[in-house]
């Protein structure tokens, strides 16, 4: 009991349902809880910005200081970033050919888009040609592109900044790294803290929407559980299974027993690094070199992050489709891209992900609506994290037999 009742997302599941319960007592009169909910998201939108450009920095560091690997670091990187847009194409299809988040009427629509901030962030660029969508990227000034929170082109910079960290000498880098890596630890102290409200948030959000809209709005993230389910699965045993079959040593039943117990604690524990040991005895039950998931399994708790790239992708497609938003061409190449590097770097920690809020901001959505997920995301961050660890596991395999040579 003292367990629960230390667990934050206990709080946000009764501050959830408390506001149901006060918004369909109160109906329209819930709005004047509104504020609360629009406290918790300014401060969300306090830390996002920091928070991508560490991140993004530091994982390109990461990324390009494993050259010294070798072969092993090529192919285990490739294999990750191909599998990362691989995933972020299924949950664009899925997202557009399911449309979780339609069915609101027009009116309930109209009302939220006149409350949200406004979704014109990126259609503002009209060239939707790839050297204008490519230009738009590169920020003229990295200092104004953080300051307007020009996410897209805090990314590019940051990806650059961080190869170039990791092209000095490595006693210079590894300074650098630690300083990048003390910082994300201080801003992740920071996102703890405004989390310790997001109940209250939550409730002022809840409370308004269902005294505003009624259960539909609730239905509405249901659709995108079972969505977001259904790519995990198809990126699983479309993509990862058939890897394993073709590209690699072991036979798919050995990994299907030697993956059982990583992925039960991933799934309990919503943690990739808390279930790093775990996965790593496992590729040694499937006889893959030491050298190879001494490598890639660390490295892939930090930067391979299918399951996450899959959910930021969804909740970007679903707030859309909810705010009745027609994407164009730039804005579907904001929240690939995002979706694709944003999961780079992110900490294989349990909790709500900030991330997400770079994505929808990429491409102009408004943020308004995210802490209805909240009550929810941990069996979102429950099975993208056993996604997650599959992956480095798959990857561990097939880099086990492309990049090392065995007698």
């Amino acid at each position: 009991m003292k367990m629960i009742i230390r667990n934050l997302g206990f709080w946000i599941l009764v501050a959830m349902l408390l506001g149901i319960v006060v918004g369909i007592l109160m109906g329209n009169d819930a709005s004047v809880f509104a504020p609360l909910g629009t406290l918790f998201i300014q401060l969300i939108k306090m830390l996002v910005v920091p928070l991508v450009a560490v991140s993004i920095i530091s994982g390109a560091a990461t990324l390009g200081g494993s050259r010294s690997a070798g072969k092993i670091g090529f192919v285990s990187i490739s294999f990750i970033m191909v599998t990362t847009i691989i995933s972020v194409i299924l949950a664009l299809f899925a997202g557009e050919i399911f449309k979780p988040g339609i069915g609101l009427s027009s009116e309930a629509i109209n009302s939220i888009v006149s409350t949200s901030a406004s979704s014109t962030e990126l259609s503002h660029n009209s060239d939707m040609s790839f050297w204008g969508i490519l230009i738009g990227m590169i920020p003229e000034n990295p200092i104004k592109a953080i300051a307007d929170g020009n996410i897209l082109q805090i990314i590019f910079f940051g990806l650059f900044f961080g190869f170039g960290i990791s092209a000095i000498p490595n006693d210079k880098r590894q300074k650098l790294v630690n300083g990048l890596n003390y910082t994300l630890e201080a801003l992740i102290w920071c996102i703890t803290k405004v989390m310790y409200i997001a109940p209250i948030g939550v409730f002022g959000l809840m409370a308004e929407a269902t005294g505003t809209f009624g259960f539909d709005i609730l239905f509405k993230v249901a659709n995108l559980l079972w969505v977001n389910l259904l790519v995990v699965v198809i990126m699983a045993f479309l993509v990862y299974y058939p890897l394993i079959i073709f590209l690699s040593r072991i036979d798919i039943k050995t990994f299907f027993r030697s993956m059982l117990r990583p992925q039960i604690i991933a799934f309990s524990t919503s943690s990739s690094m808390a279930t790093l040991p775990v996965t790593m005895n496992a590729c040694d039950e499937m006889k893959i070199t030491k050298e190879v998931s001494g490598f890639v399994i660390p490295l892939g708790a930090t930067i391979n992050m299918t399951g996450n790239a899959i959910y930021y992708t969804l909740v970007a497609l679903f707030f859309a489709q909810f705010y009745g938003i027609e994407l164009t061409i730039p804005q579907y190449v904001a929240i690939a891209i995002t979706a694709s590097l944003g999961s780079i770097g992110q900490a294989g920690v349990p909790g709500p992900t900030l991330m997400v809020v770079a994505v929808l901001a990429s491409a102009g959505i408004p943020l308004e609506g995210l802490p209805l997920l909240y009550a929810l995301d941990r069996i979102f961050d429950m099975v993208r994290t056993v996604l997650n660890i599959t992956g480095d596991a798959v990857c561990a395999a097939v880099t086990d037999k492309l990049a090392v040579s065995k007698k």
